[in-house]
């Protein structure tokens, strides 16, 4: 199978590769099922919710999980991913993709924190949702690779100034930008789950364009 040849395809091919992998990118065990909602289908659009307002009258209140008006292919295909990592993948709180399309690794590193949810929240558990990230990662929209690729190298001396001395730089490779990150992700280096850890990426998280600050 094939990988397209943006920043996330690059980062997310050893992980595809692999179909269940330990968490080198967001934060073992066996992941359990909870969740905060059972049944979510974020590409369904609900019913406008109303709130009164001040002259009596009533006004729209908009969903968070409301589709985007003119969302391209990429949003839609998060969408479908999501659904997946929800009904199959074993994380039924799994979020809402972001406005952009690009999940919110804030929030997916806070779930993939947590005892026994590490394993399978990048593709669920057994890789059973490789299909549709691959699907999301096609048709992810192209990126300035050169920006990219200076957002991460500020980002990786972020981390090391905060204490994270051996966070190694990205690396331009065919044009493209290979996020840099833990030394070695096969057997990590740093303890994502460390206090330490959190603090640096809590700091530095500015540093990454939107849809980077899952990438290393």
């Amino acid at each position: 199978m094939s990988f397209p040849t943006t920043t996330a395809g690059l980062r997310l091919a050893a992980l595809v590769a692999v179909p269940v992998l330990a968490l080198s990118v967001a934060c073992g065990g066996s992941d359990d099922a909870t969740g905060t909602r059972s049944h979510d289908a974020i590409a369904d659009v609900p019913s406008p919710k109303t709130e009164p307002s001040t002259d009596g009258n009533t006004k729209e209140q908009a969903s968070p999980s409301a589709k985007p008006a003119g969302k391209s292919a990429f949003y839609d295909a998060q969408v479908a991913f999501v659904q997946c990592m929800r009904s199959k993948g074993g994380y039924k709180d799994y979020p809402d993709p972001k406005l952009s399309g690009y999940l919110d690794w804030t929030k997916i590193n806070e779930i993939g924190s947590r005892p026994g949810r590490n394993e399978g929240i990048k593709a669920g558990k057994n890789g059973v949702c490789v299909e549709e990230l691959q699907a999301a990662m096609a048709v992810e929209p192209k990126r300035d690779q050169q920006k990219a690729y200076e957002s991460m190298l500020a980002h990786a001396q972020c981390m090391r100034d905060n204490g994270i001395s051996r966070f190694t730089n990205p690396v331009m490779s065919g044009g493209n930008a290979i996020p840099g990150g833990d030394p070695n992700p096969g057997s990590p280096v740093y303890d994502r789950d460390s206090p330490a850890y959190k603090e640096a990426r809590e700091a530095c998280r500015a540093k990454l364009l939107d849809g980077l600050d899952g990438m290393q």
